[in-house]
């Protein structure tokens, strides 16, 4: 096994959990980048995506339900050289991570957020997420959800989002291209994954996905913000996959005094007499 290469371990995800074809790509994608596990820090929330980190010999860290970019940007911020990647879902990441997805897009740390969206609570038994249709029946919903569906695509780039995708479980060498051009991407990016759940949603299934999503061309402009808000409110019997939108941004690194100059926070000597004089004046 070469120093590169990367393991995977048993999950606990259904038999046909879309789950699993990410999980192979994200291998992959790591690998083509001649990535090293050691320099890859895998952070999650709760739930069945954001199990991902512990399937894959990476370093990982799992925080509390829709905190997982608060300790992404954390680690970030203190060593640099790491490759951080937030592995999770669309409760997670849309609904109880909800603030913390709009305002890091704000702060634009560089970081790579993989949304595993099968528009449903996976792990808690079914329940609508954010992201599901409206009028969509689950168990808890029994006469349908009655909520707008999140579209995060769209708020991303109104957000001020640098890189923003939408990716398929069912596209594995798409899928593997595009995380690969996250990854490499100067500043937070976001890739919404349509990942079919075959226990609990049986309306986006495979089959639904398959019939509907289409590859953008390479006639495509990614860096027209106008029409990437027009692309990404392309969502029914269509449903556009590929970069929508991206723009080089100056990151939070580069705007940060402290952080700026390329010598990661972790060996830079720490400077405590602000600490002490201000713990002085309560003496």
């Amino acid at each position: 096994m070469s120093m590169n290469s990367f393991c995977t371990y048993d999950t606990a995800w259904c038999p046909g959990c879309g789950n699993f074809s990410i999980l192979e790509c994200l291998k992959k994608a790591l690998e083509e980048l001649n990535k090293d596990p050691y320099e890859v820090l895998m952070v999650a929330g709760i739930g069945q995506a954001a199990k991902t980190p512990q399937y894959i010999s990476a370093n990982s860290f799992c925080g509390l339900h829709g905190r997982a970019l608060p300790a992404a940007v954390a680690a970030k911020i203190a060593n640099e050289k790491l490759t951080v990647i937030v592995d999770t879902g669309d409760g997670d990441s849309y609904g109880e991570g909800g603030n913390h997805f709009i305002h890091n897009i704000r702060r634009n740390v560089d970081i790579t957020h993989f949304v595993h969206d099968n528009q449903i609570y996976g792990l808690t038994k079914g329940q609508a997420s954010p992201t599901s249709a409206e009028g969509q029946v689950t168990d808890v919903q029994p006469t349908g959800n009655i909520n707008t569906p999140l579209n995060p695509v769209l708020l991303a780039i109104a957000a001020g989002g640098g890189f923003v995708a939408r990716a398929f479980s069912g596209d594995k060498d798409h899928l593997i291209s595009i995380m690969k051009q996250a990854i490499l991407y100067n500043g937070y990016a976001l890739v919404d994954i349509l990942q079919p759940c075959v226990s609990f949603n049986k309306v986006n299934t495979f089959s639904y996905y398959s019939k509907r999503v289409y590859r953008l061309d390479d006639g495509y402009d990614a860096s027209d913000k106008a029409a990437a808000m027009q692309k990404a409110m392309e969502y029914g019997d269509r449903i556009p996959i590929g970069v929508i939108y991206q723009e080089q941004k100056r990151t939070f690194h580069e705007k940060n005094k402290v952080l700026s100059g390329g010598v990661p926070l972790i060996d830079k000597p720490a400077d405590l007499s602000t600490v002490q004089r201000l713990a002085d004046e309560f003496i």
